[in-house]
């Protein structure tokens, strides 16, 4: 273990992203003298209240959680500088940080965004960057400043995007490089061997909220870019179609054939034995292995099939 007992850390963070950054400050050795995270939500079919990933993992290793409802009321930003943190750390914490907040340590506040940037700013840098095709992605440490991703850049690394991985397989790839380049950012930039980038200039891009117009199925668009929307929104939130008059996930499928078939976009060509079926698109067709019905549990696409007696023919897309 590397000790640095003098450095003491604020870490800001929310989601399953940010842990493994949070346990590598914990286990480099450095101060946390408090962890930020949002307040605990309802979640699930119970609406339980639940602690956040972020909170889990403070207290399993005895740190102290604080969950403001915003960061810029005065009296939660006085607390913050009576911790007198050396450093502020974010990771998809949820809340764009206020002038007071970042001037308060004396090393600033360094970010770990999941895209290389100026690429992919934003909410869903991951999903977007599967949805879209990429065949990589990365992670980027950087000063923060006001903006939405917009800090001077410190270190990058580039991660692969294999043309079958999902979202979730991606995000998990990407919480583990994003913790190992936050430790070797802080240790570059506390002895001074770091020179920010400034992002001022270089063309960007912006990776948005999803929402549901981004999970619902085109059909006429072509085999790969549906393929790409169903492992970009895998395992969250999902992409779907209309059986029926109702949603239908499509949790997981492959590309099938690119020959040209004259059947509407939607329309089921083949039934699989045994692997589901096959889906006409806009361009060549995909076939479908694990498909979700509304208020049921995920299945094999053959189990859907004779579940719910799908025939060749049927045109899914209606609602």
């Amino acid at each position: 273990m590397i000790m640095h007992e003098k450095l003491r850390v604020i870490f800001f963070g929310t989601p399953d992203f940010a842990v493994p950054s949070l346990y590598a400050i914990h286990e480099s050795g450095y101060t946390l003298a408090a962890v930020i995270t949002q307040p605990d939500r309802p979640k699930g079919r119970g609406q339980k209240v639940k602690n956040t990933p972020v909170k889990e993992a403070a207290l399993n290793i005895g740190i102290p959680v604080y969950q403001p409802v915003t960061i810029k009321e005065d009296s939660f930003i006085d607390l913050l500088a009576e911790l007198l943190p050396d450093l502020i750390v974010v990771v998809a914490f949820g809340q764009i940080l206020p002038k007071r907040v970042l001037g308060l340590p004396r090393f600033g506040c360094i970010n770990v965004h999941a895209s290389l940037l100026p690429s992919y700013r934003g909410a869903a840098p991951i999903h977007w960057a599967v949805i879209n095709g990429e065949s990589q992605t990365g992670i980027t440490t950087m000063l923060m400043d006001t903006g939405l991703d917009t800090g001077d850049m410190l270190l990058s690394e580039r991660v692969a995007i294999p043309p079958e991985i999902t979202t979730g397989e991606l995000h998990d790839a990407l919480a583990q490089t994003g913790a190992k380049l936050l430790i070797k950012t802080i240790e570059l930039w506390r002895n001074g061997q770091l020179q920010p980038v400034s992002q001022k200039g270089l063309a960007s891009s912006y990776a948005p909220l999803l929402k549901r117009e981004h999970e619902l199925i085109n059909w006429e668009k072509p085999a790969e870019s549906i393929y790409n929307q169903i492992r970009g929104l895998q395992p969250w939130p999902g992409a779907f179609t209309f059986f029926q008059g109702n949603q239908l996930k499509i949790t997981e499928a492959k590309l099938y054939c690119e020959e040209a078939v004259t059947a509407k976009p939607g329309t089921v060509l083949e039934l699989l034995k045994g692997r589901g079926f096959v889906i006409q698109t806009g361009q060549g067709s995909i076939a479908v292995n694990f498909v979700q019905p509304h208020g049921k549990k995920i299945m094999p696409a053959d189990s859907f099939v004779n579940g719910y007696h799908l025939e060749v023919g049927y045109v899914f897309g209606a609602s």
